[in-house]
């Protein structure tokens, strides 16, 4: 395993994909990730989720090669045509700590993953290199390579081609109130922020490429979590399938220590599960202040 749990780790990430074996060739043959369950998704879960409707769906739960307590899991829904990666509120992207980021948009011909960002050393953020790519359901995944850590955080090294999530992006109306939400509810800690002109955004909105956006890091102590982007005014709301997951980046699975103590409202009580991500762990999911759907998993 190439991270310790503790409260606040990232547990996984759901993608929504138009084809899951299509989306399977870009993760399992061309990332190296492992399937380690695959099957309909229940209804038991998908309420859980607030997504009814995805009962039933084709979903496969992917581990990097490492072995690190973290899934990918693929759902199969229908395409929504209107949807645009890096426009709307909720999660925006999973970043994987990955090796040899100079050497992925070689391995990524005609994958099914579309580069977005080539691999690009930034001015004054000298711990990691980072590149952007789409999968087939438009869902964002950074390739980041590290390179040290941070003044306020540890960054994990990859013990594999592609290893685990270990930053997820939430793009928020209110970054100041989401972060203060998750620092109330979660009880995790508000990191270093940062204002860089952002090309994802830049390019999503059409805005010049030297426009200035502001992110805050959350976190557990030196552990990085969530990066909480200032989104503009033009985004909005993200549109779905009714009683389904939202399309792209649907959802994110956190770890913390016990779920009683965590004052959210719960979609549906917590309980037992024993797929993976769960392994036999309590589990339940919120809404947060983002409209992102977040699962909690207690690892106490």
């Amino acid at each position: 395993m190439t991270h310790n749990l503790q409260h606040g780790s990232i547990l996984g990430g759901v993608a929504v994909v138009p084809d899951l074996e299509a989306a399977l060739r870009g993760y399992r043959d061309i990332l190296g990730m492992s399937v380690v369950e695959q099957g309909a998704l229940s209804s038991d879960l998908a309420d859980s989720w607030g997504c009814p409707d995805s009962a039933g769906c084709a979903m496969a739960a992917l581990q990097p090669a490492s072995g690190a307590d973290c899934h990918i899991r693929l759902v199969e829904q229908p395409d929504r045509l209107d949807f645009r990666p890096t426009t709307s509120f909720g999660w925006a992207a999973f970043e994987l700590t990955v090796q040899d980021v100079f050497g992925w948009p070689d391995r990524l011909d005609g994958s099914g993953f579309d580069i977005v960002g080539p691999p690009k050393e930034l001015a004054g953020l000298p711990y990691f290199v980072p590149m952007q790519v789409l999968g087939t359901g438009r869902e964002m995944v950074y390739l980041n390579e590290v390179r040290e850590n941070t003044p306020s955080s540890d960054l994990p090294k990859a013990h594999s081609p592609t290893d685990h999530i270990f930053i997820v992006i939430l793009a928020a109306p209110d970054r100041a109130a989401t972060v203060q939400w998750y620092r109330e509810r979660l009880a995790l800690s508000e990191g270093d922020t940062y204002t860089l002109a952002y090309s994802m955004i830049n390019d999503a909105f059409g805005k010049p490429a030297d426009a200035l956006s502001d992110l805050t890091m959350v976190q557990k102590d030196r552990l990085p979590i969530i990066e909480v982007d200032d989104y503009p005014v033009e985004a909005t709301v993200r549109e779905r399938h009714d009683g389904m997951l939202p399309p792209g980046n649907a959802l994110v699975s956190l770890a913390v220590d016990d779920l009683d103590k965590i004052d959210v409202e719960w979609i549906t009580v917590p309980q037992k599960r024993d797929s993976a991500p769960y392994c036999g762990r309590r589990s339940a999911t919120t809404v947060g202040p983002a409209g992102e759907l977040l699962e909690l998993i207690e690892i106490l």
